[in-house]
């Protein structure tokens, strides 16, 4: 009757052998579970109660009863008989077996069943007395009801109206069976109907009743007695309902979900010999041929069949102690057929089943294969093999499940292949923290960080052993599904041992003998792990590439490299602190040194000599690696000190003046002598006690402002001499290509250098405004042109501007002095025009004395060109450019001068300046053709054409 799957008990005691031992429990069912009012023996007998009800009309002639006694070749004489009686002569090899992968073998002596009834009835453990009655229930069923379909029959009512106690060894074995076929009539029409069921639906509260009532005392039944009268009324009104709510001709009592499943499932187990839990039934096809006649009652299709036999075959493995692979793999082959079924529906039940069983079988294989080298050795890989098919065609099944229930239109993932690279990581992952934990408990318990470097040494050669075995017996097994499984194992080793390492370095500072013996051992691991992922890439489309570039390199120059990075941090960070210190102590004292520069400039740049020269000293192989690093570093610093030098000393706004309100002279209040006399006392006095105040020391800030801009100059020279010094450095370096002293960008003090140049022209900016607006605002601002032109000349301001000219000739570095005189000349110019042409109140200008103001600006040229000696012609012309342009205004005709500003000013604002002129406002630039230069002229004109003009357009206050 049945056959061992792999053919004998010897093979399956080398399975034994083979498997490890694993604890038999049962699987939650993915259908649900039953529960303890639904015990399997009930679900037995109902299973076959339906299985022989369905096979009742299904033949070519009326079903007959047949007496056990009577059986055997009188069986096998009956030809036409309905495929319960048909014969099982037949030695031919079963198809399903063939198709599911599983092995046929002879039953060498085993006693066969005459028929395919008998052999299920055996199977399914139903006594001879059950089938009887059964059987003979059946014939009066088909007696009454001639013609009638199966599927329009509830066939446990008609069981309870058709049987008596009499029928029964004893009254307690009916009460039994009454109950049980009282449950199921609650199960299929009130627990999991057909079609959902109002709450309300007095057909359902009506059997609910009955049900309750029969369950607590057994029911008054008779043939066309009231309580059986009840019951049928009940039973049908809820088992003929349609979902158009008309009154069908198909009675659905079993083929609501999950009921249908768990007799379907019931059903299935009968393919199992009941004498050997492992082997399926040599007579499968016949069988399932046979329970095919249920569908139409269970509501079973082709696709749910498939799901569900799938489950029963992985089931059956599990429940077994996991002993028969061939179970397993015809449940994946069996899943091939459900993604075929899964790509043509989308109903909505068959998802929800489909998702339930395949979440279960994916969970239970996940927790194998994600630590697989717990459960499998060379012994028994092929089973792995099998575990691993399973999960990942549940994966995808389940995926493109998903992908149809909500729409998404996006490329195909490879779901296996996700799968498997996360199983062999997983797998590494648990297996690395083993042995590390094995030898970090039994030799080194305390865990020290000076202990540590054993550990690590003999851990690199249990990962070497480990991946090398893991490259001989699991990849190419998983190289089905992941075509580097070999190169994602040794990866995930490398990354593992490299975590360790990480922490293992942090605890040094300085390169040890154990620090060197850790290193050793990494870097020969290392060389093993990337030889195995090369091997194992060189048929890949990127060539092993994406799996290399996972292996972040450990070996011992990258530590090294980490610690002299560590060595340049805390150069750098003492560096920028000193400058932050001794940078407030600095005095900028010119007489310093010779070269008339800071003392702490020196120390900053003889610090970072040393710094330099101490790391070419080091003995490493990377200089010209970690340069850049240390130059970025000092380059910092050094810029640190160039900004905190100057912030300091202002800007060119700083020191120029606000210019005053515009106002407009008066003709009838000329400055008369005594205004002129009483003007020139009050500016005497101011210029002698601004003299006396600054003889003792005189300009002390400008002569730190020079000291400030020969430092920057010295920088700019020293770091110079730094970058070539540098690049012999490298040059003599024996780790040192041409490319790297070629890459010279990477050798530059670019931030201080840039520092340091826009630091001099700021500082040579802010010196000569300063000079001009604040040191000489006594002889300039406030003296020159004050009442009378002629007796407040420019010459008290040349004066003292020639002795700050001095002291910047005999301070200031030669390289730079130039640029600090042009400067000088630029804030002198400056401040000539702002005296002419926003001088405040206290300044008029006539048409003669134009002669006067050419001539004493021609006396301030002369100063800085100094008879040759001083600034070129061309760069004082250069400079000179925009008052030369104004001065000849001065001497301009008033009405000239006006008619001039009123065409300049309506061309700029148009159609608006027709009835009246708008207030230009003031320029950035001083212009013979720009409208505010030509209203300023005519405010400071001592003259009555411009001041009624002023008066008249603009009603300007008159001049103090």
């Amino acid at each position: 009757m049945s056959i061992r799957v792999n053919g004998g008990s010897k093979r399956h005691q080398q399975l034994q052998n083979a498997m490890p031992v694993h604890p038999i429990v049962d699987l939650p069912s993915p259908f649900g579970d039953p529960g303890p009012n639904f015990p399997e023996s009930e679900l037995r007998e109902t299973a076959y109660e339906i299985l022989v009800g369905a096979c009742r009309s299904s033949g070519p002639k009326p079903l007959t009863f047949i007496s056990q006694s009577g059986r055997g070749d009188r069986d096998r004489t009956t030809a036409p008989a309905p495929s319960l009686h048909r014969s099982l002569t037949s030695t031919a090899a079963s198809k399903v077996k063939k198709a599911l992968g599983l092995k046929t073998a002879s039953s060498r002596g085993s006693k066969r069943a005459a028929t395919t009834g008998e052999l299920v009835r055996v199977q399914m453990k139903i006594s001879e007395q059950s089938d009887t009655r059964i059987r003979r229930a059946l014939l009066r069923i088909a007696a009454g009801q001639l013609g009638r379909r199966m599927d329009s029959v509830v066939l446990p009512l008609e069981l309870i109206q058709l049987f008596r106690s009499s029928d029964f060894p004893s009254q307690q074995e009916y009460e039994a069976w009454l109950r049980r076929n009282l449950k199921v009539l609650e199960a299929g029409l009130l627990f999991y109907p057909h079609l959902p069921i109002d709450k309300t639906d007095p057909s359902a509260q009506r059997l609910r009743r009955i049900i309750r009532g029969g369950l607590e005392k057994p029911l008054d039944i008779g043939k066309n007695g009231e309580s059986m009268q009840n019951l049928r009324s009940a039973v049908m009104s809820l088992a003929c309902r349609s979902s158009d709510g008309s009154v069908s001709d198909t009675c659905h009592w079993a083929d609501g979900f999950p009921l249908n499943l768990w007799i379907y499932q019931t059903l299935l187990e009968a393919c199992f010999d009941i004498h050997a839990e492992t082997c399926v039934i040599e007579e499968v096809d016949e069988v399932l041929e046979l329970m095919k006649k249920t569908w139409v009652m269970l509501g079973i299709s082709e696709m749910l069949h498939n799901i569900c036999f799938s489950w029963v075959l992985f089931h059956r493995y599990v429940v077994t102690g996991e002993l028969e692979n061939d179970l397993l793999f015809a449940s994946s082959n069996l899943l091939a057929e459900v993604k075929k079924d899964t790509e043509a529906t989308k109903d909505p039940l068959y998802s929800k089943i489909l998702s339930s069983t395949l979440s279960s079988i994916l969970s239970w294989a996940e927790k194998r294969l994600l630590a697989y080298h717990d459960t499998f050795h060379s012994d028994n890989i092929e089973s792995m093999e099998s575990v691993v098919s399973l999960a990942a065609l549940s994966a995808k099944i389940l995926h493109e499940d998903i992908s149809r229930e909500y729409n998404w239109k996006r490329k195909e993932a490879d779901v296996a292949y996700t799968r498997v690279d996360n199983y062999i990581r997983s797998s590494l992952r648990a297996v690395f923290t083993q042995k590390l934990e094995k030898l970090d408990h039994s030799k080194h318990p305390s865990r020290k960080q000076n202990k540590a470097f054993p550990i690590l040494a003999v851990l690199a050669g249990d990962i070497t052993e480990l991946a090398y075995n893991e490259k001989a017996i699991f990849s190419p097994k998983l190289k089905r599904w992941h075509p580097l499984a070999a190169g994602v194992a040794v990866a995930t080793l490398h990354v593992c041992f490299g975590n360790e390492l990480k922490k293992y370095v942090k605890g040094i500072n300085e390169l040890t003998p154990d620090a060197i013996e850790v290193l050793t051992a990494a870097d020969k691991l290392e060389k093993d792990l990337v030889q195995i992922a090369v091997a194992d890439s060189v048929d890949s489309e990127d060539g092993g590439k994406s799996i290399i570039r996972e292996m972040q390199p450990y070996e011992a120059e990258a530590v090294i490299a980490s610690l002299v990075k560590e060595w340049v941090k805390i150069r750098v960070d003492r560096l920028g602190e000193w400058v932050d210190r001794n940078l407030h102590q600095e005095v900028w004292n010119p007489r310093a040194n010779k070269e008339g520069f800071a003392p702490s400039a020196v120390e900053v740049l003889r610090i970072i000599d040393d710094t330099l020269e101490a790391f070419f000293l080091l003995p490493i192989s990377m200089h010209a690696v970690l340069l850049p690093e240390l130059m970025s570093g000092l380059d910092k610093s050094l810029q640190q000190y160039i900004l905190k030098a100057k912030s300091s000393c202002g800007n060119r706004s700083t020191f120029i003046p606000t210019m005053p309100v515009l106002t407009r002279c008066s003709t009838k209040s000329k400055f008369n002598g005594v205004f002129r006399k009483k003007e020139k006392s009050q500016m005497t006095q101011r210029r002698k006690a601004h003299v006396e105040t600054t003889n003792g020391d005189i300009s002390s800030d400008i002569t730190q402002m020079c000291v400030r801009i020969n430092t920057m100059q010295r920088i700019r020279m020293e770091v110079g001499v730094l970058e070539k010094r540098m690049v012999a450095n490298l040059s003599s370096s024996k780790s040192t290509n041409e490319d790297d002293i070629a890459d010279g960008a990477s050798l530059k003090f670019k931030l201080s250098a840039s520092a340091a140049v826009e630091g001099i022209h700021q500082l040579c900016e802010c010196i000569g405004y300063k000079i001009i607006f604040h040191d000489l605002c006594h002889v300039l601002w406030d003296g020159l042109y004050v009442g009378d032109v002629s007796s407040t000349r420019i010459e008290p301001f040349l004066h003292e501007l020639e002795q700050y000219l001095e002291i910047i000739s005999s301070t200031v570095h030669d390289k730079v002095r130039t640029r600090v005189i042009v400067e000088v000349m630029r804030a002198s110019f400056d401040g000539f025009l702002l005296v002419l042409l926003a001088g405040g109140p206290s300044r008029a200008f006539s048409r003669k004395d134009s002669a006067i103001i050419e001539e004493d600006f021609k006396f301030l040229t002369d100063l800085f060109w100094s008879n040759g000696d001083g600034l070129p012609d061309e760069l004082i012309e250069k400079h000179s450019t925009t008052i030369r342009g104004v001065l000849p205004l001065f001497h301009a005709e008033t009405e000239h001068i006006i008619q001039q500003f009123s065409q300049l000013t309506m061309d700029m604002y148009g159609s608006t300046a027709k009835s009246r002129l708008p207030l230009p406002p003031t320029a950035d630039q001083w212009s013979p053709r720009e409208p505010n230069t030509l209203l300023r002229v005519l405010c400071y004109r001592n003259d009555e054409a411009a001041a009624k003009f002023l008066k008249k357009n603009y009603n300007l206050p008159k001049k103090l």
